[in-house]
């Protein structure tokens, strides 16, 4: 048995090799036990803390020291063995590199739960929901901003000069660019929506032929959803290159409707059904009194045509508002015996 574990296997004897497979598999095993131990704990330490500092601390410490067991266990492996200079300088790099990612894990994991901690609590007393879906754009980019700074440090570490790695790149990085145009240009148009803010989430725009009511706004695409209920996806660059028209921020609903009258009709009837129009507006409490525009505006092949313009506030029911109007003018020129016009034609027989 000891003629066996004493034979050579790459340098190193089948013992050594056995010692150090149980430093990594004893880190990996001591790792997950510390999990366990340390989640108990934490849940002690969280409920009696009076900070919220704390509770941070401990949320965020939890995986990273874990990972860091595992890695503290596969670097002790290691030492156990001979190795040749590349593969010393291999496995050194790789220390390096683990080490680099587990303190990069903990600074995102600590920068985003500061975030959502201290942010979250103001903007659940905001009633804006676009001032909500900003959150997670934020943690997003904090975590990509600190994992960049994470990937420079392991490069410079293992020796690559990443100044010479990106001038390297030349016309491949370019491609790279160009390819990555369109997705830069939807992120700075989300960036727009939230700087800007042309529209928030529930109201009702038109942008690009399409008509709906805002349900998400996402960094690099928004969702609204259409009159006839489909929902369509409509990239943030469209923000930026098209005119965006805000219904909800109109302040009152403009209404413009033109009636005609047959060529019967007797100027006096023509003032009276100019003089209903009015009433019809003073006698609704959804019509601004103010601003209606009743007139005769001219004389069509089949109608004397009266244009009437009026204006629906903007609290009230829009289609409720314009579906009373229009039964009330329905209702009062009937009893006042005013017709409308329909498109009619005569008909001359010349034949003798």
């Amino acid at each position: 048995m000891t003629d066996f574990l004493s034979e050579q296997y790459f340098m190193n004897t089948l013992s050594q090799w056995l010692i150090a497979l149980a430093y990594i598999v004893g880190g990996i095993i001591i790792a997950k036990a510390a999990y366990f131990i340390f989640k108990k704990i934490s849940k002690g330490l969280i409920n009696s803390s009076e900070t919220k500092l704390d509770d941070v601390l401990v949320d965020t410490l939890e995986k990273p020291v874990i990972f860091a067991i595992a890695i503290f266990g596969f670097y002790i492996g290691m030492q156990q063995l001979n190795m040749t200079s590349n593969i010393a300088l291999l496995v050194s790099n790789t220390d390096k590199v683990l080490i680099v990612i587990c303190i990069t894990w903990f600074a995102a994991r600590l920068l985003n739960a500061m975030v959502e901690r201290y942010m979250e609590p103001a903007i659940e007393i905001s009633e804006s929901k676009s001032k909500k879906q900003l959150l997670p754009i934020i943690t997003k980019v904090i975590t990509v901003i600190v994992w960049m700074i994470g990937v420079i440090i392991a490069f410079d570490l293992i020796g690559y000069n990443l100044a010479g790695l990106i001038a390297g790149l030349g016309i491949g990085g370019l491609a790279f660019a160009l390819a990555a145009k369109d997705y830069l240009q939807n992120i700075f148009g989300g960036i727009s929506v939230f700087t800007d803010k042309p529209f928030r989430i529930d109201d009702r725009i038109k942008i690009d032929g399409f008509d709906g009511k805002v349900e998400d706004i996402g960094i690099r695409s928004s969702r609204i959803r259409t009159l006839s209920g489909s929902l369509v996806t409509i990239p943030n660059s469209k923000f930026i290159s098209n005119s965006v028209e805000n219904v909800a921020l109109e302040p009152t609903r403009k209404i413009m409707l033109r009636l005609g009258l047959t060529y019967s009709t007797s100027p006096e009837k023509m003032k009276e059904s100019m003089t209903i129009l009015k009433e019809i507006v003073t006698d609704n409490q959804d019509i601004l009194t103010d601003e209606p525009v009743v007139f005769f505006e001219n004389y069509a092949d089949f109608s004397l045509v009266l244009l009437f313009i009026y204006y629906i506030r903007k609290e009230a029911d829009i289609p409720l508002a314009q579906n009373k109007i229009n039964l009330d003018i329905l209702e009062r020129f009937e009893k006042a015996k005013l017709d409308f016009a329909f498109p009619t034609q005569t008909i001359y027989n010349l034949k003798k």
